[in-house]
């Protein structure tokens, strides 16, 4: 510190944390500079670079000769000291290693050989899980098979629609395993990617579904239960028929068709609604054909046949009513707001009264006989068509769904003479005062 105190240099500036290059070399050379001078004279500030340089190369040679000794038993013992510690250190490092490997064979390799066995046993248990549910899917498929036998039997037997009924719900449990083939927390999680079950589903499922909902549509389509008519001719409804229906006949339609409105609403509601509106549309457009045929001829045999046939119609259409309306799924709302109407039969005289309008305009405009002889007899057609409507609006005789059941004879005049007018407002108005 004394030889550092002796040199005209700074070393306390050149040792500072704070020194920089650039102020100091800024300082010399505008110390060594008059600031009125158009030139910069850069030689002087850079042989006193140099000779400052040269004066600490000199200083630092002759502290390193006078200190050699001292100099290079410190570096000897630094250099023992550094060898000493590294030993020290590879013993540790060894012991170190030798934990390791210990640690590794006794917890590592046991780890490893644990996940492996834990992943095993996790595909295992999916293997099994899936097992299980391809071993319930066939199980359902065979009782699903068994059923269809049953309530669709190839020979001349009759339906059985308790087993029809079953077997919806049959197909609704295999249809759940199918729908949750993408959910992880589902039973048939990943069950429709086998293939046998493809196969089942293309095979039996699909088909049965298809043959189920065909039989269900089929039985609302030849719903009929009325017995004004022996000759109801409800082509588009019913197949053709000569006789009365019976009452075993009325109780089997009434349980049949129960059970095909619960097996469509379980699996096709969209089917079910559009099976019903077919059904009042077929009613609709038969009664409206034969009833402008009859107006056109106004036959004294033909109108009376007719209306009794629209009656008939109705009379169905009301018992149907009343199914829907007793059905343990309430189906009857979803049809009124489907066919945004309050009843059944009120929708079937109001769409027959708005169809036969422009038909009876048509008969009038046309002239002749006909509209002359339907002219003159206005009185009887009004007051047939009042008791067609009043008739066909109650339930059919001798037959009671939900408590309600028809009378023995005759009809209740209360209730549905707002579309007894309707209906006669439609044919008469036509033909004026």
């Amino acid at each position: 510190m004394s030889n550092l105190e002796a040199s005209y240099i700074d070393y306390e500036a050149f040792l500072s944390p704070e020194f920089s290059a650039e102020n100091f070399a800024n300082t010399l050379v505008t110390s060594t500079n008059n600031p009125s001078d158009t030139t910069i004279d850069l030689s002087t500030p850079l042989s006193r670079v140099l000779f400052d340089l040269q004066e600490i190369d000199t200083h630092i040679n002759s502290l390193t000769t006078k200190s050699a000794l001292p100099l290079l038993n410190h570096t000897k013992g630094q250099s023992e000291a550094s060898s000493q510690i590294l030993a020290e250190v590879d013993s540790q490092l060894a012991i170190l290693t030798k934990s390791y490997s210990r640690l590794e064979k006794e917890v590592l390799q046991k780890h490893h050989a644990a996940d492996e066995a834990h992943t095993a046993a996790q595909n295992s248990w999916e293997t099994l899980r899936l097992g299980r549910t391809v071993a319930r899917y066939l199980s359902l498929s065979r009782q699903l098979e068994a059923q269809i036998n049953e309530a669709l039997p190839k020979s001349l037997a009759k339906e059985d629609f308790s087993a029809l009924l079953r077997a919806s719900h049959t197909l609704l449990q295999l249809r759940g395993l199918i729908d949750g083939s993408s959910d992880p927390s589902s039973e048939g999680y990943k069950v429709a990617r086998i293939n046998i079950v493809k196969s089942l589903q293309s095979d039996l499922t699909s088909p049965s579904e298809s043959r189920i909902l065909s039989k269900a549509q089929q039985t609302i389509r030849e719903f009929n239960v009325s017995s004004l008519s022996s000759t109801s001719a409800q082509s588009s409804t019913t197949p053709s028929s000569t006789a009365t229906p019976t009452f075993s006949q009325t109780s089997h339609t009434k349980i049949a068709t129960s059970n095909a409105l619960t097996i469509l609403a379980l699996l096709s509601e969209p089917t079910l609604l559009s099976t019903l509106t077919t059904y009042l549309s077929n009613a609709l457009t038969s009664s409206l054909s034969s009833l402008t045929r009859s107006l056109s001829t106004l036959s004294s045999n033909t109108l009376p046949r007719t209306l009794l046939e629209a009656s008939t119609r109705c009379q169905n259409i009301v018992a149907l009513e009343t199914l829907l309306s007793t059905h343990p799924m309430s189906l009857l709302p979803r049809l009124l707001t489907h066919l945004d109407t309050s009843s059944l039969p009120s929708y079937f005289w109001r769409s027959l009264a708005a169809g036969l309008e422009p038909r009876v305009a048509e008969i009038v405009n046309r002239g002749g006989a006909q509209a002359r002889l339907l002219k003159k007899e206005k009185d009887r057609v009004r007051e047939s068509l009042r008791e067609c409507v009043l008739r066909g609006s109650q339930m059919p005789k001798g037959v009671e769904i939900g408590g309600r059941g028809g009378g023995e004879g005759g009809f209740v005049v209360g209730g549905w003479e707002r579309e007894a007018a309707v209906m006669a407002a439609a044919v008469l108005g036509a033909l004026g005062r």
